[in-house]
């Protein structure tokens, strides 16, 4: 009997070995492969894949569909799960793999229209364009490697099907990326609601103006009016649906993990004053953090072209990039390119409203969404004279009334592949300014310059001309000409640069200055002015060293800003509690920096948050507060709440008395020491930042426990905090604050030593689980470390630790 026993306990640990074998040798076939020789069909020579100590491909090929197809070969061997999620978000394709639960998402983003915007757009692609070709060869190689090696895990594991990439998944992505940058989706519902069921008083301290002058270099003394507010009313049961559909539209983003855009910083200096006598940049787009990275860094080089570029997935074109000739940089321009409009129906005339004087049929057509694991779900998708309707993604709960959607992106031609294909080769002011004026949608601010000593700056995007007297920050009125868009302006008048005498240009989503106004969502000016005042300060001698420095600041007047009109109701609620009051004089004394051992940064996040709320959310209720604190128009209504003793906010509507703002500071201060005391103990010597603010990388898969901490990256404690420079941050919450998003990398270049330029990662370029490179650049990244991106030849061969050379196939 032992003998039997042990017979079978040998011949367990046999299987196990087996098994362990078996996946052993599963995850090996499944790494990137960075050494030897691979045949590759459609190149005409080989090429040379030289890989360096982060994994960044150095490619080498003598001809540009060579180049563009090694390109997609090694980008899906590093990537092609992530060009697999994200394409199947933008086509509205999610729950076919991930089951029902994804399936409202993909009900809105059918709806948006996206994936039939992007197939009519690949139709009309002229094969013959340059751009066009090396897309081809691109989307090639792509599935020259997905044809030829076994799946990622995370398709075996899903059981996503293996299916070709076309041009039109590009266009899809593209699409996507457009929309995750249009704050209107949550914002104009949430301020249609609070004019129509609170009125214009508790309007006031949304900053709805527009500034001439700008808002980066001084505080602004003077504004214009805003213009009139539409006239248009939803009932309680509409403003409900639009604040199901926001909600929606960031449910999508949660689920799916995939990285939306939230802010940016990048400035250039003249050379006139750098230390090395030619133009510096930096810039650091700031994106929702995820697993693996937004970015894939490449080298591209071939006779007559070279770019050391940061490309997103299923584009073969870098977003940003440089060479030893010019480079750029990218920030939001947050420009409002999105307006919702209410229709007027008429129940005598189904399927149809109102439009310039008639009834106009609603189109329709029905699409079927494949589901995991459940029954299709057949979606109908309408869409007015005005663009899609958007509340059709609820399906029957959509209510009655159409509420459709004007988005510039559907409405111009946008050739934002083109663009970006002419800007990675726009060496001069002219080639620059012309590749920028192609970007139509979503709006970007481009910033650039060479080593010929130019620096400019685009705002890029189509700006639609709307009808006098129109805000659109506020649902429209279909019915009343309020939503006609009569013509674009022209792209000269957009704002922008060229060689401005001060000898820099700052851009951080802030209102540019201009007489006209541009209606967006900007973001908050303190950022900005930061910047701008370290520029001033510093009139000379700027280097790389300074600019780094720079991208890692912690510091704004936005803390300071909001809290000096609270001061003396905080001292009021603390006398007498001496452990108390020593904290309301951090709060003083602060400057407004968020370095980790601090203690001030923490207290004064968690008040704003609890200030936020005790003021808001009995007005809104709770379910609109979750809403209101992701958008950005809460972060300057707070500072205007402040200072507004008399603001209607102060009273709560859940209590007999009126309150006033001392009686809500001290409220919200009671509601704050005791989450700190409940969060992070009884020592306020121990609530420093560290603690309570934490970057954690997310992997679509780490969404459910105990996956989480297979695929996920992190947690890191990290400095820097909402809208300061070093912009890691997330929506308005409760301490720990969880960093959601910050910036994607950062780059700096002088001009002067282009070959020399650094940047940083904040995860790795590998998004294959367990290869080397999957994560070894998140602690580095976490403590503001860069790294040389290596251009020179020299260099690159220094750096070489694997080389991949590419056959043509036989």
């Amino acid at each position: 009997m032992r003998r039997v026993l042990r017979l079978g306990v040998l011949i367990l640990l046999v299987l196990l070995l087996l098994a362990a074998a078996v996946l052993f040798w599963q995850w090996r076939t499944r790494l990137p492969q960075r050494e030897g020789e691979l045949a590759l069909a459609g190149l005409t020579a080989p090429v040379v894949v030289r890989y360096d100590e982060a994994g960044v491909p150095h490619i080498r090929a003598e001809h540009e569909a060579d180049l563009y197809r090694a390109l997609g070969y090694v980008h899906a061997q590093d990537r092609l799960f992530q060009m697999e999620i994200v394409r199947r978000l933008a086509r509205g394709e999610l729950a076919e793999v991930l089951g029902p639960k994804l399936v409202d998402t993909d009900k809105l983003f059918r709806t948006l229209r996206i994936r039939h915007h992007a197939d009519a757009a690949a139709a009309r692609l002229d094969p013959q364009a340059p751009s066009v070709q090396a897309l081809q060869a691109y989307i090639d190689g792509v599935n020259a490697f997905q044809d030829s090696h076994p799946a990622p895990i995370e398709f075996a594991l899903l059981g996503i099907p293996k299916r070709p990439f076309t041009p039109a998944d590009t266009l899809s992505v593209a699409g996507y990326l457009a929309y995750s940058f249009a704050a209107a989706f949550r914002t104009e519902p949430a301020l249609t609601r609070i004019r129509d069921q609170l009125g214009p008083d508790y309007l006031r301290i949304f900053d709805l103006a527009w500034y001439p002058e700008g808002v980066a270099q001084a505080q602004p003394a003077a504004a214009s009016a805003p213009a009139p507010v539409a006239a248009t009313r939803l009932d309680a049961q509409e403003h409900a649906l639009l604040a199901r559909l926001s909600a929606l539209s960031d449910q999508a983003m949660q689920l799916a993990a995939v990285p939306m855009y939230e802010g940016s910083n990048a400035w250039v200096v003249a050379g006139w004053r750098s230390a090395s006598g030619k133009p510096l940049l930096a810039g650091d787009p700031h994106i929702a953090f995820g697993v693996p990275a937004v970015w894939y860094e490449a080298h591209l080089s071939m006779p007559g072209f070279e770019l050391y570029g940061l490309h997103q997935a299923l584009n073969p074109f870098a977003l940003v990039g440089h060479n030893t000739r010019f480079g750029w940089s990218l920030t939001m321009f947050q420009n409002d390119d999105v307006d919702f409009i209410a229709e007027k129906t008429d129940a005598a005339r189904p399927g149809k409203v109102w439009h310039r004087g008639q009834w106009v049929a609603l189109e329709s057509a029905t699409e079927t969404i494949r589901v995991k694991g459940a029954e299709p779900v057949s979606l109908t998708l309408q869409r007015s004279p005005h663009g899609p309707i958007v509340n059709t993604a609820l399906g029957p709960a959509g209510g009655e009334r159409p509420i459709a959607m004007w988005w510039a992106m559907l409405e111009t031609e946008n050739p934002v592949l083109e663009a970006f294909y002419r800007l990675d080769r726009a060496d001069t002011l002219d080639k620059a300014r012309a590749a920028a004026a192609l970007i139509h949608a979503p709006g970007l601010n481009v910033v650039w310059a060479n080593a010929a000593g130019d620096i400019g700056w685009w705002a890029a995007a189509r700006l639609p001309e709307r009808p006098a007297g129109v805000n659109p920050s506020f649902i429209l009125d279909g019915a009343s000409g309020q939503a006609d868009k009569p013509a674009f302006r022209p792209f000269s008048e957009n704002p922008q640069e060229e060689n401005p005498t001060r000898g820099y240009i700052v851009s951080a989503n802030h209102q540019p200055a201009g007489a006209r106004p541009i209606p967006g969502y900007y973001n908050l000016w303190d950022r900005a002015r930061r910047l701008d005042e370290q520029m001033v300060a510093q009139p000379g001698g700027w280097n790389m060293a300074a600019m780094e420095a720079l991208q890692l600041d912690t510091r704004t007047g936005y803390g300071p800003r909001v809290l000096a009109p609270l001061l003396p109701a905080l001292r009021q609620a603390t006398a007498g509690q001496a452990a108390q009051a020593a904290l309301v004089e951090q709060l003083a004394t602060w400057a407004g920096d968020h370095p980790v051992e601090a203690v001030a940064p923490t207290v004064f996040h968690q008040f704003l948050h609890d200030l936020g709320h005790a003021a808001m959310a009995d007005e809104i209720g709770e379910d609109a507060w979750q809403g209101m604190r992701r958008v950005r128009a809460l972060d300057h209504a707070l500072p205007r709440l402040a200072a507004d003793a008399g603001s209607p906010w102060w009273d709560r509507r859940d209590t007999p008395a009126r309150e006033t703002r001392e009686d809500i500071v001290a409220l919200a201060w009671q509601r704050s020491i005791a989450h700190l005391t409940r969060t992070l103990g009884d020592d306020p010597a121990r609530w420093v930042w560290a603690r309570a603010h934490a970057v954690e990388h997310e992997h679509p898969l780490g969404k459910q426990k105990p996956l989480d901490k297979v695929f996920n990256v992190g947690p890191f404690p990290v400095a820097g905090g909402r809208e300061v420079p070093n912009n890691l941050s997330g929506p308005l919450a409760p301490v720990p604050v969880p960093v959601t998003y910050g910036p994607s990398t950062r780059r700096v270049i002088d001009f002067a030593e282009p070959a020399a330029a650094r940047g940083a990662n904040p995860v790795g370029q590998s998004g294959v689980w367990g290869d080397r490179h999957y994560a070894d650049q998140a602690a580095a990244y976490a403590r503001g470390e860069s790294r040389q991106q290596h251009l020179a030849e020299a260099e690159v061969a220094r750096a070489t630790v694997g080389t991949l050379t590419l056959q043509p196939a036989r």
